[in-house]
């Protein structure tokens, strides 16, 4: 990538190929990440009407309801038929997140639940961190959102093909380097170790760090259910996965089971203006 430009391959997946708003209310995986993405940040929230900064949101799944909650959300993305689809949720702007159009010291909230996936250079994240935490007030919270590094492990044996060769080569390069260089399938991804992810948020100025697992160490299960043949994984299942999510949060050990992880922290009080 040269100066702010987004991959190719990331603006084609997600602007030609990909609806990613299906992805998170149909399949049951996905299912279990926005009720838990919701649970999660609603348990952090300053109370409505706080302005929340929707960095690389979409086309406005998480605006949605964080408007119904009486927010004033601002959607920040760099596609631009997510931004078409999201001003009709809130207000929404192109923008990158390594850039953001807004003055320093303007929000109560930011969220970046989807930047740092596709953004495999540390630089790049650092600086999205960073324009986060710019303009972020005092005391704001700052949300990040990333891919688990093992979550491919756990995904492609949902598929029943991790044992063949080019899958197996696949996810091991995946393991081994942290990136996915988008060749087929899923588009250029880096894949966050938990402690990695809270070095990053520390190295922006972020402090009182959470890291959580979204999904939890049995999303999986309910991932295989819904590959085979048959009705999809049941209502008890996924309820069991979801609690099995809120019972691992204490232990930190269970984060590399997560498909996705979410780090919460604040802008310290004192930052230097």
């Amino acid at each position: 990538m040269s100066n702010l430009e987004l991959a190719t391959s990331v603006m084609r997946f997600y602007g030609e190929t990909v609806n990613e708003d299906d992805r998170l209310r149909s399949s049951a995986d996905g299912r279990m990440e926005l009720v838990r993405t919701q649970e999660l940040l609603r348990r952090f929230l300053p109370s409505p009407p706080a302005r929340v900064l929707d960095v690389g949101g979409g086309t406005g799944v998480h605006a949605e309801w964080l408007v119904k909650d009486g927010y004033d959300v601002t959607l920040v993305d760099p596609v631009p038929r997510h931004v078409e689809a999201a001003s009709a949720v809130c207000s929404a702007v192109l923008g990158d997140a390594r850039d953001l159009p807004e003055p320093d010291d303007s929000f109560d909230v930011v969220q970046l639940l989807g930047p740092l996936y596709h953004l495999p250079e540390p630089g790049d994240r650092q600086r999205a961190l960073s324009e986060a935490s710019r303009v972020a007030k005092p005391g704001a919270l700052v949300v990040a959102a990333a891919i688990n590094r093992y979550a491919s492990l756990f995904e492609h044996v949902t598929y029943a093909h991790l044992h063949t060769e080019r899958i197996h080569n696949s996810v091991s390069k995946i393991l081994e380097t942290a990136v996915y260089d988008g060749a087929r399938g899923f588009t250029l991804s880096y894949f966050h170790r938990a402690e990695e992810l809270v070095t990053e948020l520390q190295a922006s100025g972020l402090e009182a760090l959470q890291v959580f697992g979204i999904e939890g160490p049995a999303w999986s299960l309910v991932k295989a259910a819904e590959q085979q043949p048959g009705e999809g994984p049941t209502d008890e299942l996924i309820a069991s996965a979801l609690d099995a999510a809120r019972m691992a949060e204490p232990y930190p050990e269970l984060l590399a089971a997560s498909s996705h992880l979410l780090a919460i922290g604040r802008v310290p009080n004192d930052i230097a203006d």
